[in-house]
């Protein structure tokens, strides 16, 4: 029974699997089922016997990708340059993809659903990245604002990608437009 139950569990994480390949390498969030059955290596019918229909799979596999970025962004607490370095990895890994759906989110219902969900994932790990050094109160949504906006991929990529800085240094970039939103005598 355990081996099935294994089985079945593995299949179900390489039809995921295909289909979060497909949005990430192709960047298609509107796969057909039978493009999604041959990059897993298995039936339509498998498919469907495993998540009943097209929408509940592709919902299941925003889930699941939600599910991988917060497991990319998992950092450190109270360590804010730890945080940045695993911060501009994710975007190294994901940043491009991002950037696509945030193209696309006026026009793309998949893509606002992916956008949506990814901007409070953001909000909430600024959140929780700097919470020490965060003030109570008036001011608080604010510096998070721009926290949020220093630390944004569109950061990223006006560092990493337009002025081709390597890594270590949008991190340091990044760093450096933390301290001064977090600075005590801020104007």
């Amino acid at each position: 029974m355990r081996a099935r139950s294994d089985a079945v569990a593995r299949t179900r994480e390489r039809i995921l699997g295909a289909v979060l390949g497909l949005g990430y390498d192709d960047l298609d969030l509107d796969p057909t089922l039978e493009r999604i059955a041959v990059r897993a290596g298995v039936s339509v019918q498998t498919v469907l016997r495993h998540f009943g229909t097209r929408d509940a799979l592709l919902a299941a596999a925003v889930e699941a990708g939600r599910a991988e970025v917060e497991a990319e962004r998992v950092t450190p607490e109270g360590d804010a340059e730890a945080a940045l370095t695993t911060l501009v990895a994710h975007y190294e890994l994901r940043g491009l993809f991002a950037l696509e759906m945030l193209a696309r989110e006026r026009t793309d219902a998949r893509a606002a659903e992916v956008t949506t969900g990814g901007k409070r994932l953001h909000r909430d790990w600024v959140e929780t990245v700097f919470a020490e050094r965060l003030p109570a109160g008036d001011g608080r949504d604010a510096l998070i604002d721009l926290l949020v906006v220093a630390t944004d991929v569109y950061a990223w990529k006006l560092l990493h990608l337009d002025r081709a800085l390597p890594a270590e240094v949008v991190v340091s970039r990044m760093r450096t437009l933390t301290d001064a939103v977090l600075a005590p005598d801020r104007t």
